[in-house]
């Protein structure tokens, strides 16, 4: 047997830099009041995020009550349907993009 399918093959593995998100159902935020801030700390105290570093709304369900929501992420469809009854989707721990650098102009021959 050659040589090259005889030595065990590794390559680039993407689970160690993968983004992993705890997944929160719109229909779960009705247990909040109308018109609350539901942030990172509230889902975590009421047992709807367990484990995991960032937090996704996702847009299963129906929505019912006007609600400021604070995650690391959205889905399009979440953000529409807490949009739609009058709420907010505030986007967390994401590091702002630096500001593009001002080009350099060639300095001019003495």
């Amino acid at each position: 047997m050659p040589l090259i399918r005889r030595i065990p093959k590794r390559g680039f593995n993407n689970t160690n830099f993968a983004i992993r998100y705890v997944p929160v159902n719109l229909e779960v935020l009705n247990k909040f009041d109308d018109g609350a801030t539901v942030d990172e700390a509230a889902l975590r105290e009421l047992g709807l995020a367990k484990g995991g570093r960032r937090i996704k709304i996702l847009g299963d369900g129906e929505l019912k009550k006007k609600l400021t929501v604070k995650a690391h992420a959205f889905s399009a469809s979440a953000r529409a349907g807490i949009e739609k009854l009058g709420g907010a989707c505030e986007v967390v721990g994401v590091a702002a993009k630096p500001a593009a650098a001002p080009e350099k102009k060639p300095a001019a021959p003495v």
